[in-house]
């Protein structure tokens, strides 16, 4: 019993830490960055592919921007959730887009 009390108390510290270096990775910028104008969408290579919505990456204490692409979902049934902006006290984060 104690050794059970003992794993759940060092999981917890480690999703505690987990948790606030995810925070830490954070970019908080004033002004989102531009779209680099029309982009036209390739066709798509076949019909198990979906596609992946433009993202912006961390790159060099900020954000640079990725172009979309045609992607094959991991599982069966996957859906690409998109990336998307969140406001901050001081300014704007971006959320990655994710698998779901």
């Amino acid at each position: 019993m104690k050794n059970l009390v003992k794993t759940l108390m060092l999981f917890a510290l480690v999703m505690v830490m987990a948790a606030k270096n995810s925070k830490a990775q954070e970019i908080v910028v004033r002004t989102r960055p531009f779209l680099p104008g029309i982009m036209i969408r390739p066709v798509c290579p076949s019909y198990r592919h979906v596609w992946v919505a433009d993202e912006y990456v961390v790159q060099g204490g900020g954000y640079a921007y990725r172009r979309g692409y045609w992607a094959i979902p991991p599982r069966r049934g996957a859906i690409w959730v998109a990336g998307r902006w969140e406001s901050r006290p001081y300014g704007h984060v971006w959320i990655s887009g994710r698998w779901n």
